[in-house]
């Protein structure tokens, strides 16, 4: 499929549905990508990884731990499920990494990671606000419970009506 093509089809979805649940579908595509790549990293590289985090004065839990928010929190926000909760653990993530690892502003690159992560954790705070638009597994969730609750009250209401119906030991058939 060619650039042009793909183009297409999204300008389709755009138009065909409301272009903000595209635009939030793709931007938390985009939030969650380098906390998916990242956790993914350090879980195959687990070995290294440790080391390196261990020089840097994290101990193995909270590494296994940030190798968990990563991959699940990633998840949460890619695919829509727990939106919200998978941002603002993001987002705090991104907060205390900046402020814990990037504060040697002499350097341009610790400058720009600081920022970076600021930035970041800024997009999950507003995305932790807005949620994640129809294209997502909260939404599907939330209606297949909301279906479920109009079930149940139905059959309530259909075996309320029974009782009230019923004449001795003869009930209608429901």
């Amino acid at each position: 499929m060619t650039p042009t093509e793909i183009a297409a089809k999204l300008h389709l979805l755009a138009t065909r549905h409301h272009a903000s649940d595209a635009t939030l579908l793709a931007g938390r595509l985009l939030l969650s990508l380098i906390f998916l790549h990242e956790g993914v990293t350090l879980a195959t590289h687990f070995d290294g990884a440790a080391k390196a985090m261990a020089a840097l004065g994290v101990g193995l839990p909270l590494f296994v731990a940030t190798i968990a928010l990563q991959l699940g929190a990633g998840l949460s926000v890619a695919t829509g499920l727990l939106t919200r909760l998978g941002a603002i653990g993001l987002g705090l993530f991104c907060l205390a990494t900046a402020t814990l690892f990037h504060t040697n502003f002499a350097s341009q690159n610790e400058l720009l990671h600081f920022e970076k992560d600021l930035a970041i954790a800024g997009g999950m705070f507003v995305l932790a606000i807005a949620g994640a638009g129809k294209f997502s597994l909260d939404r599907l969730v939330a209606g297949y419970l909301q279906q479920r609750r109009r079930d149940k009250e139905m059959v309530a209401a259909l075996l309320a009506a029974e009782n009230q119906m019923s004449l001795g030991d003869v009930r209608l058939p429901v």
